[in-house]
């Protein structure tokens, strides 16, 4: 069975759709296009008309978008991950109970046709008793040579909704959510907070303010310190780009304080607006012995590979098939 030298990932979130064509044995990306029609946007049309069924609707969606790459190779498969999966997606797939292993082979996803012909791998999320998650189970399995040398210990992966996955030798087996990001949006746009912090790209000079929120929070003093963010703002006169990174430290601070309890190895791979104020919190929560932390380089590549492997789990079942007929 041939296999392709080029793929087509696909990354559909809630919010945003991003395609690439990913040169396969090397996974440089030689063409890239975005757009904001999330699974969201695409559903709500997809509601607001009765001519096509759902997983016809977001076809012809994706279609119309691949047909917008650059220098297109034929052929090439698509490799589909994040909220495409889900209930309001192209097509739902039930979730991966935890564990999965790092070869993807444990992982729920399903196959079908363009209306191009063109082949579609759509993988699913992971569930556990605690929590779920659609992508970030992709971006983990491409981590894995990454995590490898630890044996055993935690991912984090920041986001909207923050996820902490457990390892251990070639495993992941645990999943905590953390609602960070939400909260985070939600109390600096829609409370009475608001009036108090302005957004800000993040620079050195927040980084007081930060680490005063960042002690408040591991220190299990969330909620009691939520008003102090007027109160800085109204009584102190801080700053509203202070309080904005107060806040952040506070629900941060928050979300890690339980890791300092235990002995596990802490694997940092976040995204560029998120990695310095991650960074800071784990190398004051954590000695340097329990932490790893990657930037947003690696958690790129890392969903290239995690895609990369399902391709080849894909393959393998295909020949599997035809050998079998």
């Amino acid at each position: 069975m041939n296999s392709p030298d080029y793929f087509i990932s696909g990354d559909w979130g809630t919010s945003n759709f991003r395609l690439r064509i990913v040169e396969r044995h090397t996974l440089r990306v030689l063409a890239e296009h975005c757009t904001d029609q999330g699974v969201k946007r695409v559903y709500d049309r997809f509601r607001r008309q009765d001519e096509l069924d759902r997983q016809t609707f977001f076809a012809h969606y994706l279609s119309r978008q691949i047909r917008m790459l650059p220098g297109l190779p034929n052929a090439s498969p698509v490799i589909l991950t994040g909220m495409a999966s889900s209930n309001i997606g192209l097509l739902e797939l039930d979730y991966t109970t935890l564990p999965y292993d790092d070869s993807g082979s444990g992982l729920n996803w399903s196959d079908f046709r363009l209306p191009d012909h063109r082949p579609v791998i759509l993988i699913s999320g992971v569930k556990g008793a605690q929590g779920m998650m659609r992508g970030e189970e992709t971006q983990a399995l491409g981590l894995s040579a990454r995590l490898a040398p630890c044996k055993s210990g935690i991912l984090i992966l920041p986001g909207t909704h923050s996820k902490h996955l457990s390892f251990r030798e070639g495993k992941f087996f645990k999943l905590k959510n953390f609602m960070t990001g939400e909260l985070f949006a939600l109390l600096t746009q829609n409370s009475l907070l608001k009036v108090s912090v302005q957004a800000e790209d993040w620079t050195p000079r927040c980084e007081p303010a930060f680490r005063e929120g960042l002690e408040r929070g591991r220190s299990g003093k969330l909620s009691a310190s939520l008003f102090a963010v007027r109160a800085r703002h109204l009584l102190h006169k801080h700053a509203p780009v202070d309080n904005y990174f107060f806040l952040s430290g506070l629900l941060i601070g928050d979300e890690l304080a339980y890791l300092c309890e235990g002995e596990e190895i802490v694997v940092l791979a976040a995204p560029a607006a998120l990695f310095p104020l991650y960074k800071i919190a784990l190398e004051t929560m954590l000695p340097m012995r329990r932490r790893l932390l990657l930037g947003e380089g690696e958690l790129e590549k890392a969903l290239l590979m995690g895609q990369q492997k399902i391709l080849q789990q894909y393959e393998e079942r295909k020949y599997f098939s035809l050998e079998t007929l």
